[in-house]
């Protein structure tokens, strides 16, 4: 597999720039989206509380972004394994996953009177970075090969 990517140049070339889409979601993720939680989980948060927020537009703004990470990350799992079949399995669990984890995060969110500041962080980042997709990618080329 990995000497056949590498023959087809072309396939790399949108693989980088797939890739440069997701660098480029998360260097610009401050002018983009709208997440009062990025600017409250870099200072000492421990004992504040949460920041004031717009629901629906933290859910608008999440939902864009991870949709902008999933497109790249459907791109790039599309062309390095180029299994159609794998691209659409990997849609469904983007998709079932969100929906997981939204539920959770606003669950903790709006029924927690005091929500665990790490828990909606780390469900947080799973919603903002295309994390998936280095979880995936490892499992799909591991099940390639002991096809």
């Amino acid at each position: 597999m990995l000497r056949e990517l590498i023959k087809n140049k072309r396939r790399l070339f949108f693989i980088g720039l797939a890739l440069l889409g997701l660098i480029l979601v998360r260097a610009f993720e401050d002018d983009l989206f709208y997440d009062p939680f990025l600017s409250f989980f870099k200072t000492d948060y421990q004992n504040k509380p949460l920041p004031d927020l717009n629901c629906y537009l933290l859910f608008g703004n999440l939902l864009l972004r991870y949709a902008l990470n999933t497109f790249f990350s459907l791109i790039i799992i599309r062309l390095l394994f180029n299994e159609r079949n794998l691209m659409f399995f990997s849609g469904y669990l983007f998709i079932f996953l969100f929906v997981i984890l939204v539920i959770v995060f606003f669950g903790l969110l709006h029924f927690s009177d005091q929500p665990d500041y790490l828990i909606l962080f780390y469900i947080r980042r799973f919603l903002i970075q295309p994390l998936f997709l280095v979880l995936f990618i490892p499992a799909f080329y591991y099940q390639q090969l002991t096809r």
